[in-house]
């Protein structure tokens, strides 16, 4: 019988990496979408020595939603199945930076190159059925104090450092919203969607902070902010029996104990707001 097939995003470092040696050695044939491919020939280097299936790379910079349709199709051309999809790549801009098409950086890495490369991947996703898709948020989404969606997914002010936390925080909560509304629009027994917030991690997602890489270095020699704690929701969301047919709930690192999503995403008519102005944007996109 084949392997399940597990694709996760963000996979060469943090939360990302762990999840993926920790699937392999579950028995899933990973494959990785990744940006770097130095960082990707490391991971396939310590894939090798946990799992015998041949690892795939997938390069795609997410941040441009033509190169997240772009690898989605790749994908789902190359694999006959496909069981677990693991939106994890994300980013803390500290300063604001436009895409070449014009979006914010942070909001299209954080949230529109994942819905669409989950939109490309959900037929295929829905043929291997059960299979589950799992979107990494963040506990900043209650840092957020409103949405407006037509507007924020369009915003490209500049900003500061302190300004970057409740716009990082959105950019989460639109990840909590947009995975309850698709599981309102899936079929749990083929298909479910849920979103976890995984604690503290020390990894590279604050990236652009100056001193970032020393702090991380001492926390993790400290054993603060263990990676391998936040992969571990994750996984679990990704394999674990015992959920089998939950969707659009929102799980803490803490034992999977259930979180609300934060006002002001909390309201199904917000969510399905946020998903028209989406999809709206996306129509656009593409028609230009």
């Amino acid at each position: 019988m084949d392997r399940p097939v597990a694709v996760v995003t963000g996979a060469t470092s943090g939360l990302g990496r762990v999840a993926v040696l920790e699937l392999a050695r579950r028995g899933y044939r990973v494959s990785a979408v990744a940006r770097s491919r130095s960082k990707s020939e490391a991971l396939v280097a310590d894939l090798a020595a946990v799992t015998d299936e041949p690892v795939e790379v997938f390069h795609a910079d997410l941040g441009l939603l033509s190169e997240a349709r772009r690898v989605g199709e790749e994908i789902a051309a190359r694999h006959a199945r496909l069981d677990v999809l693991v939106n994890n790549a994300g980013l803390h801009a500290f300063a604001q930076r436009v895409t070449p098409e014009g979006l914010a950086e942070m909001t299209a890495v954080n949230y529109l190159g994942p819905f669409v490369l989950t939109r490309a991947l959900t037929a295929k996703l829905g043929a291997c059925a059960p299979a589950r898709i799992v979107n990494v948020a963040s506990e900043a989404s209650g840092r957020a104090r409103t949405i407006a969606p037509a507007e924020d997914l369009r915003r490209t002010d500049p900003y500061n450092r302190r300004e970057s936390m409740p716009l990082y925080g959105r950019t989460k909560l639109m990840t909590i919203m947009w995975t309850q509304e698709l599981a309102r629009r899936l079929d749990p027994h083929k298909v479910t969607v849920n979103c976890c917030d995984p604690g503290f991690n020390a990894t590279g997602l604050g990236r652009d902070l100056p001193g970032s890489d020393v702090l991380r270095r001492v926390l993790n020699t400290l054993g603060i902010g263990d990676p391998r704690r936040g992969a571990g929701i994750i996984v679990r969301l990704a394999t674990d029996p015992a959920l089998d047919g939950m969707s659009g709930r929102y799980l803490s690192v803490r034992d999977a104990r259930p979180l609300r999503c934060p006002e002001p995403g909390r309201d199904p008519r917000a969510q399905a707001e946020l998903w028209e102005a989406t999809e709206a944007l996306l129509a656009e996109r593409s028609a230009g």
